[in-house]
């Protein structure tokens, strides 16, 4: 297997990622599964998702000056045993009766600040176990993975578990932790960091957030990637969040429908995952970039025109592998030319960025269908595309940067 091939580090990190976004996935379905059987107030239960995602926008770029202060992989496990304190918490509340929903908010809250710093980092500690000619393929496998726990395998197996049994989503979910923290724990110290403060164990100097976004002002040739990953992650976010209206009141489908359909998306973007090495080396960054903004232009503009059941899933297939294959594209990039003392800030930047444009586009798709239908946030999106098309035509000239600058 490829993954074998990219060396020992690098199969503890990807098996410590496997592990971890199982488990994200399994607690994504279970907490607000929990939520119904603490309250029935519906306002508190959606609470639970807004809890899920504000550690995004809120602590993003400080997830990344944490990444490029302090010893990554030690960073890493301590996030981790932060998450499994909480779960193991948490196990013990609802086995005692305890747990309350504003229990539930704390721990979905801080496990959501945990989250981001863990994910940020661990893309920073890429480029220091994996030669820079393998960085598209091992960050190709590492999307696979997250999307196969977060997606595909975690959300129905947490389902399932929570039917079970309250607590048995959580006490898996802490199992797979309590492994991914001995796997990245025991990376070789030789290649966690060159830094020598941190070699030591001790923390670097604090590092402004102001320095990323500095860096990025002065380098125009790398607009490109956060605004790709902006128009994506925002048109997206318009019409999936709907898709579940769209599926009843377009499609005239059952429920179970989709579901069947959420799979199917998953499955193109697992494919995407593992194409995306071969995309990217093949066309380049440039051509990448715009053939996932037209690829998700093109969905967009089917599902914004038609009612089929079969364009439907094509589109959730060619769309989730568009997004995969600008997910590993843009982390390629970034590792690639920003300096490593400055990846975790840019690395934290993107993500952000992704983060507050799925959250505009939810709420724009919303307005959009509540005042001119369900066929609406598909088509408003496509001038997003077009415009991101535009600007990463006229700023890269070229293929993005590809070496460290």
């Amino acid at each position: 297997m490829a993954t074998l091939a990219l060396g020992a580090p690098y199969r503890r990190l990807w098996s410590a990622t496997v592990l971890s976004n199982l488990g994200d996935g399994i607690r994504s379905a279970a907490f607000p599964l929990l939520a119904v059987t603490l309250t029935h107030n519906p306002v508190l239960i959606s609470g639970v998702a807004v809890a899920g995602q504000l550690p995004g926008l809120l602590f993003g770029l400080t997830a990344g000056s944490l990444a490029d202060r302090f010893d990554r992989r030690r960073l890493i496990v301590a996030v981790d045993v932060v998450r499994l304190a909480l779960l193991s918490g948490l196990i013990g509340l609802i086995a005692g009766g305890w747990a309350t929903i504003g229990v539930l908010y704390l721990v979905v809250f801080v496990s959501g600040i945990a989250e981001v710093v863990r994910d940020t980092t661990a893309s920073t500690l890429v480029p220091s176990i994996v030669s820079p000619d393998q960085l598209d393929r091992a960050n190709g496998r590492l999307v696979t993975a997250e999307i196969a726990g977060n997606e595909f395998v975690g959300p129905p197996l947490g389902g399932y578990l929570f039917g079970v049994a309250l607590v048995l989503p959580f006490a898996v979910n802490g199992g797979t932790l309590a492994v991914a923290v001995a796997l990245v724990a025991g990376i070789p110290a030789l290649v966690r960091t060159t830094n020598a403060a941190a070699a030591t164990g001790s923390p670097r100097p604090r590092s402004p957030i102001s320095t990323g976004l500095r860096w990025l002002r002065d380098h125009r040739a790398f607009w490109p990637v956060p605004a790709t990953s902006a128009a994506l992650a925002m048109t997206d976010s318009a019409w999936f969040t709907l898709l579940v209206l769209y599926v009843h009141e377009i499609l005239r489908l059952s429920p179970a429908w989709y579901g069947i359909l959420l799979a199917v998306g998953a499955l193109g973007g697992l494919g995407g995952g593992l194409l995306a090495a071969t995309v990217s080396r093949r066309f380049g960054a440039r051509i990448t970039a715009l053939g996932c903004l037209a690829l998700a232009a093109a969905g967009q503009l089917a599902l914004g025109t038609t009612g089929s059941v079969t364009v439907t899933a094509a589109v959730l297939a060619t769309s989730s592998m568009a997004f995969a294959i600008w997910n590993v594209q843009a982390r390629t990039t970034i590792q690639r030319a920003v300096p490593s003392d400055l990846l975790g800030r840019v690395t934290s930047i993107n993500r952000t960025v992704i983060t507050a444009a799925s959250v505009i586009g939810a709420g724009l798709g919303g307005l959009a269908a509540h005042h001119l239908g369900l066929h609406a946030p598909f088509l408003l999106g496509l001038p997003v595309l077009a415009a991101a098309g535009l600007l990463v035509t006229a700023l890269s000239g070229g293929p993005f940067p590809e070496t460290p600058t």
